[in-house]
Order: structure tokens, then C-alpha cells, then sequence
């Protein structure tokens, strides 16, 4: 699919007001369930434009954090449990957290007692000022949220980032400017919840099954990533990948202006790898934009990831010449393909969030080229994904299986057969068997392609944990002289896996 802008780049057009249409908050009766992050800082907001606010958690409340119970000091009420039906009666609106299903019976109840039901990004987006780029897909968005934040502020254009990349974007409407732009990263939980959300560019760059413990089916799940286009104008842009089956044959059917992004084939249009080149081209003629050996990040799929921020980067009116400078120098963001430490030869990558199978296999792709194998620790909290797309890519690169969590026997009679295994009860566990096995030159690469929920916080709590261990490990063998594969015999033989 083409594209058709000038060589530089195709501008939107300036939208210098607020994103949406402001709600009247001021004597509102609001119910905002889930007391996490983002539903803290959205009773914050509400009840300092003065509306009547409730916050829901079905956690016992000393269970709620340190922030959310100091709402009270805020006038904010604290409901731990399900909210009684009586209050829902006489709701007007109903703010829920991306955790909170949109089918909830008490959601369902408000909504049909004539209480208006969105997110908190629907309730920033109806306060923000100025324009709008944003990012979803089942993977990368954060290294890609990140980057074209980073592109757009080295370019010297006012810039903040939020949403799914840990910053509640209720939490940027004050510092938006009519002349700024917000970069949000997005998860389908949270484009479920969308109204008049309305981004100048919005950037899709994979749609794989994920979350299927939540979606009846992968098509539910499609179509709230296809959501993001929803309110989108033929002035505005939408940024497919060229390469993925279901992104790709969203763009005829879209009202924004279409631009693609490939890394296997030339375009005749778009922005797409050549060899070692990444080039944009248009009907006026083409650019190489930066040489991929230019890249601090790793693999294919990070090139993808570049070349969608390059698109949204050209877009928004940043230079080709900065924007080569600042990917030159982008590193990976934490619990992305993060190097950790090197230990005696063996190197240690902290990709924590590699929560679905799909981004575990990217991982494991982006060492293809590696001379050393991988020792891969897996598992977690499974959601309903068959793990056999990493079958090959364990076969062809793994040297060894080191699994955790809730999904370990799972993955274990999925993927037993394709490489040696081995059980670990803990990530200290996990650390110590990955480098018992590993060889000199190997890599250790954390990439669970499974939820955290079951051992650990998040997945930022699952990485930290698992730095942790190995900064301790690198510590051990730093102080002793012992050969490393005498000091870390493991704890029990009985974790070892069948390999049958």
C-alpha cells in the first residue's frame, strides 16, 4: 500500500484547541473503578474540577496503596468491594481503570441506569490541548511511544509522553499546550473505552494474539486495536506495518491518510529497509534516511519500530537529519531487550515485557546472528496462547529452557521436546540454572511470554527482581575464584524437566 506525501514528509495540518470536547465535571456524581495508577490520578483531576467523586477497588482496602487511601484528605470516598446498585443509580459517570472488563456487571448496571461509562484516556483526551500521536500493537509500543518522543523533542517541538508507558495521561492535561504534542502508548484494554479520542497520527505496528484470557476470540481483540482509527479525519495519519497480515488490509478502509512501513520489501511508496538502508519514498522521489548499522537496538523488530517512528517523526515536521541523530543514539528502554551485565563471557537480557508468545519469538530473533545460544527463562501467568511459534526458533537457538511460574508445566510438554529443561521455583533459581548452562558466549534472555501477576507486581516488578539476582551473581562470581559451574550447582535435581 502507498503512500503519497512529499519527500521530506506529509504534515498534518495544525489543530491548535483541545483534543476533545471538555466535560462538565463540576457537581458530576462519578464513580471511578480500579484504585491503581491511572484511577488515582483520574479521582485526583475530578475532584479538583469539582465533581463528587467515588473510588471503587474490589481489593479489601488495606489492600489499596498508600496514594489512593490518602484520597480521602481529597474528599475523594473510598469503596472498597462491588459498589452497591443505590450508588450506581445515581452515578453520572463511570470512569474505569484499563484492569476493569468494559462487560463488568456493575459497569453494565451504570451504564444502563444512564451513567455514561469511559476510560481515563477518554477523560484526558477530553481536556488536552493541541495534537495528538498515538502508538498501540501487540508489541513495541513502548520502545516506539518512547522513541518518538525523543525524536519529536530533539527536533524542538513541545512534547510529552504518556499512557500505557507508565504516565497517566490525566496527569499531562495541564502541561498540554495548544502548540504541543502528547505521545501516548495505548493497550487495547484502554481503546476499549474510547468516544471522541482523537489522534492526529495514529501508529499500528502489529496485531498478534495476546490477552486471550480476556477476549472471546482474536477478532474481539483486532477490533479494539482497530479502534484507535475510530474518530480519525482525512487530514489526519494513520502508520500501518506493510508487513503484518491484519494491520496491513486495515488501510483502504480507513478516512486518515495511509502510511506504510515494511522491512522485507521496497515500496513504492512508504518507509522500508533496503539492505542495510532505511529509506522513505514518495511519488517525488526517495531518501535513505539512516543506515540500520546506525542502531543502538537490536533486531528486525526493532527496525520496524524505528521506521514507524521515523513515518510519525516525518509527520509531525522533524528533520530526517535530527531524527538520524537521535535513533544513533537510542538505547533500549528498560525491560526491552535490556542488557543487564556480561558474566565470564555470558551475557544477560532483561525483556520482561515480552508478556505474549509473539514477542517472545521477536526476542529470540534478534540473536539470530549471535554465534552463542540462548538459555531462555519462560513462564508466568499464561493467557490462553499456544506456545508453539517458538517451537522452531527454540530448536534452531536454545541451548536451554529455565521456566517459572504458574505456566511452567505447560510450556514444558508444548516446547519440552525442542530443547533441555529445567524448573526453577524462584528467579534467584532461574538466574543461577541459566548460568550453570550457559557457555561462554551465550546469551541469558529473560522473555517470558507470559503475564507477571502470578509471582511477581508487573512486569516492571519482574524485571527489577530479576536484575536484581543477576547484579547479586555478578557480585558471587566477581569475589570468588571457584569455578562457576562448582559454585552454582543447583539447589535440586528434582526441578529437572523430561526432555521426552
Amino acid at each position: 500500500m502507498g503512500i503519497n506525501m512529499p519527500l521530506a514528509n506529509h504534515k498534518i495540518g495544525n489543530r491548535q484547541s483541545a483534543i476533545g470536547n471538555p466535560l462538565k465535571l463540576a457537581g458530576k456524581k462519578v464513580l471511578v473503578m480500579g484504585a491503581a495508577r491511572s484511577g488515582v490520578a483520574c479521582a485526583k483531576f475530578l475532584a479538583a474540577h469539582g465533581a463528587t467523586v467515588a473510588l471503587n477497588d474490589s481489593k479489601p482496602i488495606e489492600k489499596w496503596s498508600p496514594d489512593a487511601v490518602a484520597l480521602k484528605d481529597h474528599g475523594v470516598g473510598c469503596l472498597p468491594g462491588e459498589a452497591p446498585s443505590w450508588l450506581l443509580d445515581n452515578i453520572d459517570l463511570v470512569v474505569i481503570s484499563p484492569g476493569v472488563p468494559v462487560k463488568n456487571i456493575p459497569v453494565r448496571y451504570a451504564e444502563r441506569a444512564g451513567a455514561e461509562v469511559i476510560g481515563e484516556v477518554e477523560l484526558a483526551s477530553r481536556f488536552l490541548r493541541g495534537r495528538m500521536v498515538a502508538i498501540t500493537g501487540t508489541n513495541g509500543k513502548t520502545t516506539t511511544t518512547a522513541l518518538i518522543g525523543e525524536l519529536l523533542k530533539d527536533a524542538g517541538l513541545p512534547v510529552q509522553v504518556g499512557g500505557n508507558i507508565g504516565t497517566p495521561l490525566i496527569t499531562l492535561v495541564d502541561t498540554s499546550r495548544d502548540d504541543g504534542w502528547t505521545v501516548v502508548e495505548l493497550s487495547s484494554y484502554q481503546l476499549e473505552t474510547i468516544k471522541e479520542f482523537h489522534p492526529s497520527i495514529a501508529v499500528v505496528l502489529n496485531v498478534t494474539p495476546n490477552h486471550m484470557d480476556r477476549y472471546e476470540a482474536f477478532t474481539d481483540y483486532a477490533a479494539a486495536k482497530h479502534r484507535i482509527f475510530m474518530n480519525q479525519e482525512p487530514g489526519d495519519v494513520a502508520v500501518l506495518n506493510g508487513e503484518d497480515e491484519v494491520v496491513s488490509s486495515w488501510g483502504s478502509g480507513l478516512r486518515a491518510h495511509v502510511e506504510t512501513f515494511s522491512v522485507r520489501h521496497e515500496l513504492q511508496e512508504g518507509l522500508f529497509l533496503r539492505g542495510q538502508e532505511l529509506v522513505s519514498r514518495t511519488s517525488d522521489g526517495e531518501r535513505v534516511l539512516m543506515k540500520r548499522d546506525e542502531m543502538k537496538l537490536r533486531g528486525l523488530h526493532n527496525v520496524e519500530n524505528v521506521l514507524a517512528a521515523l513515518s510519525a517523526g516525518l509527520a509531525c515536521g522533524a528533520s530526517p537529519e535530527s531524527m538520524r541523530k537521535t535513533v544513533s543514539r537510542f538505547e533500549s528502554v528498560e525491560h526491552r531487550l535490556e542488557l543487564v551485565a556480561e558474566i565470564r563471557g555470558v551475557k544477560f537480557y532483561n525483556d520482561s515485557k515480552a508478556t505474549s508468545v509473539d514477542a517472545t519469538v521477536k526476542a529470540l530473533e534478534a540473536f539470530q546472528d549471535d554465534a552463542g545460544k540462548v538459555v531462555l527463562i519462560l513462564g508466568g501467568r499464561g493467557k490462553n496462547a499456544p506456545y508453539a511459534p517458538l517451537a522452531d526458533l527454540i530448536r534452531e537457538k536454545v541451548r536451554q529452557l529455565v521456566l517459572i511460574g504458574e505456566d511452567a508445566e505447560t510450556i514444558a510438554r508444548e516446547l519440552g521436546e525442542y530443547a533441555p529443561g529445567q524448573r526453577a521455583v524462584d528467579m534467584q533459581e532461574a538466574v543461577k540454572l541459566s548460568f550453570q548452562a550457559a557457555q561462554p558466549g551465550d546469551i541469558v534472555l529473560l522473555a517470558p511470554a507470559c503475564a507477571s501477576f502470578d509471582m511477581f507486581e508487573s512486569f516492571e516488578h519482574r524485571g527489577k527482581v530479576f536484575k536484581s539476582e543477576v547484579s547479586s551473581l555478578e557480585f558471587r562470581v566477581s569475589s570468588s575464584g571457584q569455578d562457576r559451574k562448582a559454585e552454582l550447582e543447583t539447589r535440586n535435581s528434582k526441578h529437572q524437566i523430561s526432555n521426552g
